[in-house]
């Protein structure tokens, strides 16, 4: 059983990792995942052996807050907090820089900065106590040993003996401290408005017809079987099958696709689309949190609450930052005062400073920002990732292998070529094969249908028919008899076939199913049926040859079909007539060969090679998104979001590394000058100083992740 729950009192990533070692201690913990920056943890577990009780006890002993998902999580305090800590810091500086000869002047920075200390910095001393209990060191203890190594030298100067006062050091770092964290959680804010904006599409009420009568209920309460009706302009409430009306329907908010589709009687709608200006009635046949919207709200929130591989090393220099640092800090103080001679309020200065401006907080939010930002950005493009470790496989990937049926093709048969023979007009050679297959549920006979109804074309029913097995259909209208099928179905019945066999060979090497229709004795046309290429489907080979990628294609049709649809889609290399069952086996064929795979399917008849794949990309269909056959789902079932996906990955795996460098590249140049190696040139960075210069270096890694925002694909 999966489950998210909302974290309060995290500070940093070693409060992250305490969590996570914690809950994963507990008996039927099958893994545990906190997302800093989400301030969530998604946890797997055995709800048999475990409960959610149980894991927030676990957490509240360890010091932090939890609650349920979509329970209530305690007020955010930190404005009223900075702005508390502000009112009394900015006196406490201009007494301590500017105006020095207030009488008292001791006594009143005492008085301003004590508040500052215990009140706004109560968080840092509970923070640091829990780390003290659970055997580490986190964020807080930094800001804790700093600011109180100012504070009460400071107090002692005041009362005790004579020395210099440092309580502007110990109230402005903690106002700097507290203004980087609220500017940092509005950053991280933006990061998730994609869940935000998903949740916020869906309509709160529906209008339904029960009882013969209409009536207005809220979305919630439409159960699967309702007529919900929909009028021009309004969303649409539940995932359903239109049974009457006809419209156009923007799908662009849950698929990414910009252009209204027409929908008409049973065709398939997704919730929380906007209906055009038709007037639509649908049978609810999915509700609540079985609806398309619901899984992908779903799908994105558990992705964004995953790690990336890549966050394993910022976990594990996380885990050891916060202990080298106090170790660094007092090497510092060690020989400024006793090596270097330097008097203790300078040391101690230097040795403060150190311990601030090594937060490993901007380390702790490298990975996770840029993942919840690429998988929003996903999402709306109509591309849902799974996990981070899908984020961060894909762009690592060197070759694609296309399933053809449903993927590189439409996947339905459709009428490519009607012939005539003997001065017989095409639509009538069409009516005849729809006479004979009128009542049948072949995907050939749907295909001659759907095109006699495109032409406008009657078709009375035939006056008897019989299916020939393998062969085709014979039918009699009209006391004529009518076949529609093969050259065994015209040679059994005597009808000659050699004079049209050129034609017959041309479009069958062109990978078309070619069907002959004769009336009385004589073949009047033939009829070529193919699961045609989509559209997109060149650009997208195209797009990943020109990106270096290897391009397969495999299927389970016949060598001469298949690479016609090939060559059709620019694919030079084919796997030609293989079972479902083998799709794995040829993937597996392809890894062996040291090649990074991603296997593009519909997401059913291909999981098992989806399985085996190194990225298992699914193709959606609209209302049947295949949620768990892949690691990506392609909502749009558009084959050129593959490239797509592929180059986001790339994005956000450079904004990741980029956070990483600089967070890494700050902190290697931040601590030693902290320490004073610059002061014989006259640079040196006072604790206040350095705690801005922590807190923005947060802020700086959050806001270089939603950059990613401004993605657009090429």
């Amino acid at each position: 059983m999966k489950k998210k729950l909302p974290i309060q009192g995290m500070h940093c990533a070693s409060c992250a990792n305490i969590i996570e070692k914690k809950v994963g201690k507990i008996p039927g913990i099958e893994s545990a995942n906190v997302n800093f920056a989400a301030e969530t943890l998604l946890v797997d577990f055995d709800d048999k052996i475990t409960g959610v009780s149980e894991i927030i006890g676990t957490i509240k002993n360890a010091g932090y807050g939890a609650s349920e998902e979509g329970g209530k999580v305690e007020p955010n305090n930190k404005k009223i907090l900075l702005l508390f800590s502000i009112a009394l810091s900015v006196p406490v500086f201009l007494f301590s820089m500017v105006f020095m000869e207030i009488p008292y002047r001791p006594l009143i920075l005492f008085l301003l900065t004590t508040p500052v200390q215990f009140i706004v910095g109560f968080q840092f001393y509970k923070g640091m106590w829990s780390g003290i209990k659970n055997r580490s060191a986190n964020m807080d203890t930094l800001i804790a040993i700093g600011t109180s190594a100012s504070y009460f030298y400071s107090v002692g100067s005041t009362f005790f003996f004579t020395g210099d006062l440092y309580y502007e050091t110990s109230a402005m770092l903690i106002t700097f401290v507290m203004l980087g964290k609220f500017l940092e959680e509005r950053a991280k804010g933006k990061a998730g408005n994609a869940i935000k904006k998903l949740m916020g599409l869906a309509p709160k009420n529906a209008t339904v017809v029960r009882n013969g009568e209409e009536m207005v209920v809220p979305a919630a309460d439409v159960v699967v079987g309702d007529i919900v009706i929909v009028k021009p302009g309004e969303k649409i409430p539940v995932d359903g099958i239109v049974v009457s009306g006809h419209s156009s329907v923007d799908e662009s908010m849950v698929t990414g696709e910009s252009i209204p589709v027409e929908k008409g009687e049973k065709d398939n709608i997704i919730g929380a689309t906007i209906n055009g200006n038709g007037l639509l009635k649908i049978k609810a046949t999915k509700v609540g949190k079985d609806t398309v919207l619901s899984q992908i709200v779903k799908l994105v929130e558990e992705a964004q609450g995953s790690k990336a591989p890549i966050q394993r090393f910022a976990d594990r220099v996380s885990s050891y930052f916060v202990p080298v640092v106090i170790v660094i800090a007092l090497i510092t103080f060690f020989l400024w005062y006793f090596v270097l001679g330097a008097v203790f309020s300078t040391s101690l200065i230097f040795s403060v400073a150190v311990l601030v401006i090594a937060c490993p907080c901007a380390l702790g939010l490298a990975t996770p920002t840029a993942v919840m930002v690429g998988t929003g950005k996903g999402a709306e493009m109509g591309i849902l990732i799974k996990n981070g470790s899908a984020l961060e496989q894909a762009c690592k990937v060197d070759t694609v292998v296309f399933d053809k049926t449903g993927t590189l093709t439409k996947g339905e048969p459709v009428v490519t070529d009607i012939i005539s023979e003997d001065t017989v007009k095409e639509n009538d050679i069409l009516k005849l094969a729809a006479i004979a297959e009128k009542g049948s549920e072949h995907p050939l006979a749907k295909a001659i249908m759907k095109t006699a109804k495109e032409k406008n074309i009657a078709v009375p029913d035939a006056d008897k028919f019989s299916a020939v097995p393998g062969h085709g259909i014979k039918a009699t209208y009209k006391k004529k008899t009518i076949l529609l099928g093969t050259r065994k179905l015209m040679k059994e019945s005597n009808i000659k076939t050699h004079q049209i066999e050129d034609k017959i060979k041309s479009l069958e090497e062109q990978g078309k199913t070619v069907m002959m229709v004769s009336e009385g004795k004589k073949i009047v046309g033939l009829i070529a049926v193919a699961d045609v290429l989509k559209t997109e489907a060149v650009e997208s080979v195209d797009n990943l040859k020109k990106a270096g990628k290897d391009v397969f294609m495999i299927t389970g049709d016949n060598a001469r079909t298949a690479s016609v649809i090939a060559k059709q889609s620019g694919i030079d290399n084919v796997l030609a007539e293989v079972l479902p069952g083998d799709k794995a086996n040829e993937v597996k064929k392809l890894q062996t060969k040291g090649k990074i795979v991603a296997m593009v399917g519909d997401g059913i008849n291909d999981a098992p090679a989806l399985a085996q794949s190194d990225l298992g990309i699914a193709i959606g269909s609209g209302t049947d998104v295949a949620m768990e056959a892949g690691d990506i789902v392609l909502v749009k079932s558009d084959p050129r979001d593959v490239g797509k996906a592929i180059e986001l990955s790339g994005k956000t795996m450079s904004k990741i590394r980029q956070n990483m460098f600089w967070a890494l590249f700050y902190n290697s140049v931040g601590i030693p000058i902290a320490a004073g190696t610059l002061a014989g040139i006259g640079i040196t960075l006072r604790p206040e100083l350095a705690g801005l210069a922590m807190a923005l270096s947060s802020v700086s890694v959050v806001s270089n992740s939603l950059l990613l925002k401004r993605y657009k694909s090429k």
